[in-house]
């Protein structure tokens, strides 16, 4: 009897044991809560609801941002939503201007300096502009000259001979190219005022914001 006492008592023994090993290691298992490293995942699926998971956030559902949970439910992170397309656009506008006024800021100390440059490019511009106008006007009464000579050729019953006729051929086409640098040269003096007011505004601003 005392044996058989005994073999129970150890048979009992085992059996509480094997109990506690299992449940020591359930509790050490990953996303148990007494492991003591669970996280949920919250976030807004497509209709519109709250979710929480402990697996995790879908794919489709990464993009829109989500909220990461401890045990306790309380946030301990937050990933924000992904940048949208007018966002991006915005971003790359003002990383432009920020580098558009650091180099303003380089070039130029105050408002006086962007006068003085625009003084000297609209000057160089005009004189470029000078000088086209004094060859189309040289340009002019040579071709006068040429087409008098020409007259008189026809007056005289002849015709107007071909080496006469390509100089003046020459002489329509250096025209044509003059008057378009002259109009060039108004259209880059326009720009060049345009570009150096633009310039003198921003500065203004960026010189009284440091003040």
């Amino acid at each position: 009897m005392a044996e058989q006492n005994a073999l129970r008592y150890r048979v009992l023994m085992g059996l509480l044991g094997a109990m506690l090993a299992g449940q020591a290691l359930a509790a050490g298992k990953p996303g148990n809560p007494a492991a003591g490293s669970v996280e949920m995942y919250r976030y807004v699926d497509s209709k519109g609801g709250v979710v929480i998971d402990r697996q995790g956030v879908p794919p489709e559902y990464i993009g829109k941002g989500y909220e990461v949970l401890n045990e306790q439910g309380r946030v301990i992170r937050v990933v924000p939503p992904a940048p949208t397309a007018a966002e991006i656009e915005q971003h790359k506008a003002d990383a432009a201007r920020a580098s558009s006024d650091a180099q303003l800021l380089r070039l130029y100390t105050s408002v006086s300096d962007v006068e003085l440059a625009r003084d000297r490019k609209l000057a160089e511009l005009d004189a470029m502009a000078s000088v086209s106008k004094g060859n189309l006007q040289a340009l002019k009464s040579q071709q006068a000259t040429l087409q008098s000579r020409a007259a008189d050729q026809e007056r005289a019953g002849r015709q107007v001979s071909a080496d006469l006729e390509a100089q003046l051929s020459d002489l329509r086409d250096q025209e044509k190219r003059l008057d378009q640098d002259i109009d060039r040269f108004a259209q880059l003096r326009q720009q060049a005022a345009a570009s150096f007011a633009a310039d003198r505004a921003r500065l203004a601003q960026l010189l009284g914001a440091s003040h």
